[in-house]
């Protein structure tokens, strides 16, 4: 059972609030519960104290800004990443499995789809996960994956795309492109809309969407029709696009919550790629942290990139990235719509059934679709 009122959601839906940055408009997706700007959404902040603060605190601090060499503590976050999630599916769907060969590795492609559906072609999402490069799976975001299903009624695959540091970025990137071909090349016996077909993927996962309607654009295919990016991240390190700066004063925070945000804000934060753990299990050589298709943010132009919606979270670390972004494309031309979730923070997609903006973020999707 779902932790939250319905009625949550649909407010949420609702919201038509907007504010100008970057020279464009950024839709807010407020909290009718929230306290106030400035604040966690309660949700959000109940979580994090039950799950995350508590355990930090009791361990005098956050593991992951140890020093600890990396056979260590890649492990830690693979186990650390994602959260318990429900199924609030209310009709039958049909899942299946199968392996692809995709850029000489072999390829998980889970698929779902309702049992009865409409007949004709359906719309497509084809969804890549989160975890930064290195970690999270597709059983994380399984659950997001059948909702949206069910409320577009919709074919909708879940890339089980190979980790770093074992298969490292291009590897990576090209298995999921390759992904995209294959249904592409297979939509007739999927049952879907070629001319249909939206790739969507959080954090990493937004990254590698965001790298393949690059690719797609440079290779002339324009097999994606849509994409849509929550929260994704779109540069490395130090690496910015003139105009773009991440600095902790973007961020309004409640000065009784302000212990408790700025943990949130560490990731997206400008760093030194040397002695970063995630670029150097990512990439084959940190100077590919410049390429566009590692940082799309670095790219030259954006001129006839498919559309895109992207996603961010207020409290999380990339949004001034996705946020910027969202304006590099909005201002070459490409059809470009950008949602904040007001009070939220980082992965919340995740978080199906415990937070009413994971259901409304779904319900989105599906509506795109």
């Amino acid at each position: 059972m779902k932790k939250y009122e319905n009625k949550l959601v649909e407010e949420i839906h609702q919201c038509a609030d907007a504010i100008s940055q970057y020279d464009v408009e950024i839709h807010l997706k407020e909290s009718p519960k929230r306290a106030g700007k400035g604040y966690l959404e309660p949700s959000e902040q109940a979580l994090m104290r039950e799950n995350y603060w508590a355990d930090n605190e009791e361990s005098g601090g956050n593991p992951f800004e140890q020093n600890l060499p990396p056979d260590i503590m890649i492990p830690m976050m693979r186990d650390a990443m994602g959260f318990p999630n429900l199924n609030l599916n209310t009709m039958e769907l049909i899942t299946k499995y199968e392996t692809i060969q995709a850029n000489n590795h072999s390829v998980g492609l889970w698929q779902y789809y309702l049992r009865r559906g409409k007949q004709e072609a359906k719309s497509c999402l084809i969804y890549i996960h989160g975890g930064g490069w290195l970690g999270g799976t597709v059983y994380a975001v399984e659950n997001p994956c059948k909702l949206i299903t069910e409320l577009a009624d919709a074919v909708v695959f879940n890339v089980d795309y190979d980790l770093a540091p074992e298969v490292k970025f291009p590897d990576n990137l090209e298995e999921c492109y390759a992904v995209v071909k294959h249904v592409y090349d297979h939509a007739e016996e999927y049952g879907i809309d070629k001319t249909r077909i939206t790739v969507a993927g959080d954090s990493a996962g937004g990254n590698l969407c965001a790298a393949m309607c690059l690719m797609d654009r440079d290779q002339g295919n324009h097999y994606i029709a849509q994409s849509i990016l929550l929260y994704p991240a779109v540069t490395f390190g130090k690496n910015a696009a003139p105009g773009y700066e991440w600095t902790m004063d973007a961020f309004e925070i409640a000065p009784e919550q302000e212990a408790l945000i700025q943990s949130c804000l560490l990731l997206g934060k400008p760093t030194d790629l040397e002695g970063d753990l995630v670029p150097e299990t990512y990439l084959k050589q940190l100077s590919d942290a410049s390429n566009p298709y590692a940082s799309p943010m670095m790219a030259e132009n954006f001129e006839g990139v498919a559309k895109t919606v992207i996603m961010t979270a207020e409290y999380d670390g990339l949004r001034l990235q996705g946020e910027f972004y969202g304006s590099q494309l909005a201002k070459a031309g490409v059809d470009t719509t950008i949602y904040r979730y007001c009070g939220c923070t980082h992965a919340f997609i995740d978080r199906l059934g415990y937070q009413p903006q994971t259901e409304e973020a779904c319900m989105l999707i599906a509506e795109l679709l």
